[in-house]
């Protein structure tokens, strides 16, 4: 993704690009606010949220961490795409202002009210999509208009859990459809990117077998899996939704083979890409597995690895790759960067390996969030002079 040329601009550079603002503070978002999770889980601490612990974790995950990080990224892929300027000082700085203020309603929402903190975390994935549509249509860009469908999704499942959160008193439906929105995405952006990258890697250094190209069958997979998530999503327990999950989670695991990641080792940039989507067919599986041998499985060990492993992978992925590219860095992993990519992959892992057995013991739990919060709070401190140095392109 080539910075686009752009109008002459003399303000903060962390207001230049979406992508600096929204990476920095969503990865310091993600990787602080876990420190507030554990105790409120344990019990220790109690937030002034209309929402239950469990609620504020997860909505935070998807409404909150999820949301920046892909503003930061389409803010600056579609100026790329269409070829228009992209969005820079003032307009970007309410939207990040509109980003935070969401936080605090909804951290605040039992001093404001649930209607005021709905209204205001909403409105910034609404905005969002309003701007992105308005440059691709201005640019004739049509056939990226499908990115919006997940973002309008992603913003209809926000005012779900919302309405659930209060009338309901937990969420119930709003969580999985905000991870079928999030998967979507990860299947769409990942399906574009990962073959991509790969295959530049691959022509540089490894010359052979190169990533299949985008065929009917990445259509079908896809096809397939957006049924199994909108199946899980309105009917968590039926058998149905576990033959298609299963299904689902074969094709992705094909999908995923047919990129040639096996021989991209050499290069943490590439393999962490792979990695990270591995945890979509990983979901899928463990999620039908939860169905079929709940005795044996918990539903909980399919929702990390969605959650934690491809949300949190493939971001952190696209993430470092994005920075380094469009702040003039060469496109190499030094020793933090493995190392921050080797921290998200271990929080995963260890996660859902502790909803397989059950097992919420302070060490497990604290090895996980501990991870998570060295993978993100990591990138925000290997990136962030990067991100508010003015680049000499700039």
């Amino acid at each position: 993704m080539a910075i686009p040329r752009t109008r002459p601009y003399s303000g903060p550079a962390i207001l230049s690009y979406g992508f600096r603002p929204f990476f920095l503070l969503g990865a310091l978002y993600s990787g602080l606010s876990i420190l507030l999770w554990l105790p409120q889980f344990y019990g220790e601490l109690a937030l002034s949220t209309l929402f239950v612990p469990v609620d504020w974790h997860v909505h935070e995950l998807y409404f909150g961490f999820l949301p920046a990080i892909v503003t930061g990224f389409l803010f600056t892929a579609v100026p790329n795409w269409t070829g228009r300027m992209p969005l820079q000082g003032n307009g970007l700085l309410a939207l990040v202002l509109l980003w935070l203020a969401g936080r605090v309603a909804v951290t605040f929402s039992a001093d404001i009210g649930w209607v005021t903190a709905m209204a205001v975390d909403v409105a910034f994935l609404i905005a969002v999509a309003m701007v992105i549509a308005r440059e691709i249509i201005a640019g004739a860009n049509w056939r990226n208009l499908k990115v919006l469908l997940p973002l309008l999704i992603l913003a209809g499942a926000n005012i779900s859990f919302h309405l659930e959160a209060h009338f309901n008193g937990v969420s119930d439906i709003s969580r999985r459809l905000a991870a079928l929105a999030a998967i979507t995405l990860i299947m769409l952006i990942g399906g574009r990117v990962i073959p991509s990258f790969t295959r530049n890697w691959l022509v540089r250094e490894n010359p052979g077998r190169l990533p299949a190209a985008f065929s009917r069958f990445d259509v079908l997979s896809i096809a397939v899996a957006v049924a199994a998530l909108a199946l899980w999503t309105l009917r968590p327990e039926a058998e149905m939704t576990a033959a298609v999950m299963a299904l689902a989670a074969l094709l992705q695991f094909i999908r995923l083979g047919r990129w040639a990641g096996d021989r991209t080792l050499r290069d943490p940039l590439v393999w962490i890409l792979h990695a990270g989507y591995l945890f979509v067919p990983i979901g899928f599986a463990l999620i039908a597995a939860a169905i079929v041998l709940p005795e044996h499985v918990s539903p909980l060990a399919g929702v990390h690895a969605l959650g934690v492993g491809a949300v949190g992978g493939m971001t952190l992925a696209m993430m470092v790759r994005a920075s380094l590219g469009h702040t003039g860095q060469a496109l190499h992993a030094r020793p933090a960067i493995t190392f921050i990519f080797l921290a998200v992959l271990v929080a995963a892992t260890v996660r859902i390996l502790a909803a397989m057995t059950d097992s919420h013991t302070g060490l497990v739990l604290h090895i996980a969030a501990f991870a998570w919060m060295a993978a993100f709070c990591g990138f925000a401190v290997v990136f962030a002079p990067a991100l508010m140095r003015r680049r000499k392109a700039d």
